[in-house]
C-alpha cells in the first residue's frame, strides 16, 4: 500500500474505533444483574481499533519514500470491508452478535482471500460462538442474543 493511503486509512480506522465506543455506550444495560456489561466488548474493539489505526499511522509516516508508479492502492477491498464495518454496527442489536459477526468475519475473509468458503465459514463461525460462549456462559455477560 502507498503512505498516503496509508494515512488516510489509519484515520478512517481511527474515526470508526471512536465511533464503536461512542456507540456502544449507548448499548441498553443488562436487566438480570450481570458482572459484565454488553458494551464492554464493543468498547475493547473499538479501543484495539484505534490503537492499531494509531500504530498505521506512525508507521505511515516513518515509512522511506515511496516509489513512483508503485503499487496501486486496493480501494475496493478497503471500501467493503469498511461498509461491512459500518453495517456491522449498524446490525449488531436487531441481529444479534453471533450472526452479525459471523456475517462480518465472513466477508472480511473473502475479500482478504478469494476462495476457501469452507474454512472461512468454520472459522468465522467457531469464532462467533466461541466467545459469545465464552462471554455470555463463562464470564456471565451479555451481548445482544439472537433475533426472535
Amino acid at each position: 500500500m502507498s503512505r498516503t493511503f496509508d494515512r488516510y486509512a489509519s484515520i478512517i480506522f481511527l474515526l470508526i474505533g471512536v465511533f464503536f465506543i461512542t456507540e456502544s455506550r449507548k448499548i441498553a444495560a443488562t436487566s438480570y444483574g450481570s458482572n459484565v456489561g454488553p458494551d464492554i466488548f464493543p468498547i475493547g474493539l473499538g479501543i484495539l481499533l484505534i490503537l492499531l489505526s494509531i500504530k498505521l499511522f506512525i508507521e505511515a509516516v516513518k515509512s522511506k519514500q515511496e516509489a513512483r508508479g508503485g503499487e496501486k492502492p486496493d480501494y475496493k477491498r478497503f471500501f467493503i470491508i469498511f461498509a461491512a464495518a459500518i453495517l456491522y454496527i449498524v446490525l449488531l442489536e436487531p441481529l444479534g452478535y453471533v450472526i452479525t459477526t459471523f456475517l462480518f468475519l465472513l466477508i472480511g475473509f473473502q475479500v482478504l482471500e478469494r476462495g476457501g468458503w469452507l474454512k472461512s465459514i468454520v472459522i468465522a463461525a467457531a469464532f462467533s460462538f466461541g466467545v459469545y460462549y465464552i462471554f455470555v456462559g463463562l464470564l456471565q455477560g451479555s451481548l445482544p442474543g439472537f433475533p426472535v
